[in-house]
């Protein structure tokens, strides 16, 4: 699979800049993860990258060829949509099999065939093969879409969060089926999502995007460990990274600037006996979420959100001792500190 660089791009829509001078590079066989909110500029950048929207500046090269200016149909890209987009009169097999029968792109019947049968069996949709598009579920027509972008076998696939309109069981069951079949293929894939889980479980690379430029790039350790600023670090985890002002719990060897302590819920230890100088805060609130727990921890005007054992046997009102582990620290404009 050919890598696809974006080197400058720069897409505006009247006074809105919805893409500010991105430079990306998706490597063969990446799976990268284009991560941000409503409007950070995730679907132009696809957009763009399938020839759907043209780039006021920057170059789109795709295999070592620069795509700048070239159509759609001749930049080999298979796009999967956020909405299934199936003909409902046709078949599972004939929906597949509509890309292999187009005239540009018309595959011999045997090996349309062939092909059909063996993404079919990577989704697990091949006993559905002969049912019609409208006697689907919901999981089964998102497989049968993504499935239409397989067997092109194109230079690139594009997704455009494909998995945001299902319930959470069955994203959670394409996460992994998708993972799987990119492994399996060795496919490039340029995906994008607001949410992080999707992120963090099948990206090789994520790409953190903020209103139109993109902020940082790394693996989803990278990421999460070693946040870019304080935007980046609340993009990733669950339940949201602590953030309090410096100084409201000691820390050694922080950096003269530091203006903010950025504290992840699993970087917060509770100390039963504390002694001088630990300090103590109050459990306000607790959340039981079965394999895990969460203190909402006050101290002072600070609120601290900590994970702890799920049989910890503490309760509201409680008064606890609390030591940091690999905190984070951030300057007065958000930039993470090397501590």
């Amino acid at each position: 699979m050919p890598e696809v660089r974006l080197e400058g791009v720069v897409k505006r829509f009247g006074p809105v800049t919805a893409v500010d001078g991105i430079d990306l590079r998706v490597g063969d066989g990446d799976f990268m993860v284009l991560l941000g909110p409503t409007g950070a500029g995730k679907t132009t950048t696809l957009r763009l990258t399938a020839g759907l929207e043209k780039a006021d500046a920057g170059r789109i090269v795709i295999g070592g060829r620069d795509m700048t200016g070239a159509s759609p149909a001749v930049r080999d890209i298979a796009f999967v949509f956020q909405q299934f987009s199936l003909y409902p009169h046709f078949t599972v097999y004939d929906n597949l099999a509509f890309p292999l029968r187009s005239p540009a792109r018309r595959v011999p019947e045997d090996e349309a065939r062939k092909r059909i049968e063996e993404v079919a069996g990577l989704l697990r949709i091949g006993h559905k093969l002969q049912s019609k598009a409208t006697q689907l579920s919901g999981g089964e027509m998102q497989r049968v879409a993504i499935g239409r972008a397989l067997v092109r076998r194109p230079s690139i696939y594009l997704m455009d969060e494909p998995l945001s309109s299902l319930d959470a069981k069955l994203r959670a069951q394409l996460r992994i089926e998708l993972k799987r079949i990119q492994r399996e293929l060795g496919a490039t894939m340029l995906y994008v999502t607001h949410d992080q889980i999707e992120a963090m479980t099948m990206a090789t690379h994520i790409g953190i995007l903020r209103e139109g430029r993109l902020v940082q790039v790394g693996t989803p350790r990278e990421v999460y460990e070693r946040p870019a600023d304080v935007y980046v670090a609340t993009r990733l985890g669950i339940p949201r990274i602590n953030l309090l002002p410096a100084g409201t719990l000691p820390l050694a060897h922080a950096p003269a600037r530091t203006a903010t302590l950025g504290v992840r819920t699993e970087h917060v230890r509770l100390v039963d006996r504390p002694g001088n100088g630990t300090p103590v805060g109050e459990v306000r609130r607790i959340e039981h979420l079965g394999d895990q727990k969460h203190l909402h921890v006050g101290l002072g005007d600070a609120n601290l959100v900590v994970l702890v054992d799920p049989h910890s046997p503490l309760d509201a009102g409680d008064r606890v001792g609390l030591e940091l582990a690999r905190p984070l620290c951030f300057d007065a404009d958000g930039r993470r500190l090397d501590a």
